[in-house]
């Protein structure tokens, strides 16, 4: 992974290490998946202060998403980069409303931190939420999940449009598949997925957690300051061609 500089309280839904912030407060409706990823995340941690903190939530629960922004506020006393990366394959259209809520409750903390704390440093107040190469392109018989993928890069572009006057930068990264433990658990079951990505992706792999991760710290880091309302396809080359598989 990347050793970018980013200083700053991040604040991550779905158990994704970043590396190089202060502190990391990893939220996850499964606390063992959040604990290993605290583990990773301490292997890659350049602060000499390093602090992890690990949160139970349910994203589908408002009052769960809102504890565990009160937990973090209290504790740390701030949040500078936000990633929104829990997500489901079930009820599509009910996870893309949680994420505009949350990007909301996020935006909304962020502008209540920044009136007690004063100006921002560039490159701090950052939301980054998690799309797919299907934010971009359709999947046969998978219209809700592709909907809501397209979706995704519509809220990011429009909370860009609307928190840009506040110092918040929001973008969203697009991979394809990524080796996590969900899509691990996929290719149990279906052990097909490993033949269709071999048969369409240039690089006859899956992506690496810390692949992704590497392009999520980049977009929270200030070399991205005059970044916002992107969705950043990390696809191996996935979407360059018309596949006939």
């Amino acid at each position: 992974m990347a050793k970018n500089s980013i200083d700053g309280v991040a604040l991550i839904t779905g158990s994704f290490a970043e590396a190089g912030a202060r502190a990391i407060i990893l939220a996850d409706i499964n606390e063992g998946n959040a604990q290993k990823a605290a583990e990773t995340a301490r292997k890659y941690a350049s602060h000499p202060d390093f602090r992890t903190l690990i949160i139970g939530v349910d994203i589908a629960d408002a009052e769960s998403v809102q504890k565990m922004i009160d937990v973090t506020v209290k504790e740390f006393g701030r949040i500078d980069y936000a990633v929104n990366g829990a997500g489901s394959d079930e009820c599509q259209y009910l996870m893309l409303c949680v994420r505009a809520e949350i990007n909301a409750m996020l935006a909304q903390e962020t502008r209540k931190i920044t009136s007690r704390s004063g100006e921002r440093d560039i490159g701090r107040g950052v939301i980054l939420n998690v799309g797919s190469a299907n934010s971009y392109a359709g999947l046969p018989a998978k219209m809700a999940y592709t909907v809501s993928k397209h979706a995704v890069t519509g809220l990011t572009k429009m909370a860009a449009l609307d928190h840009a006057a506040d110092g918040i930068r929001v973008n969203a990264v697009c991979p394809t598949w990524v080796r996590t433990p969900m899509v691990e658990e996929e290719c149990r079951r279906n052990p097909t997925v490993m033949q269709t990505v071999e048969a369409i992706v240039p690089l006859k792999r899956m992506a690496e957690p810390e692949e992704i991760a590497d392009a999520v710290v980049f977009l929270c880091s200030p070399s991205a300051s005059y970044v916002t309302g992107t969705g950043t396809i990390i696809d191996a080359g996935v979407t360059l061609t018309v596949h006939m598989h």
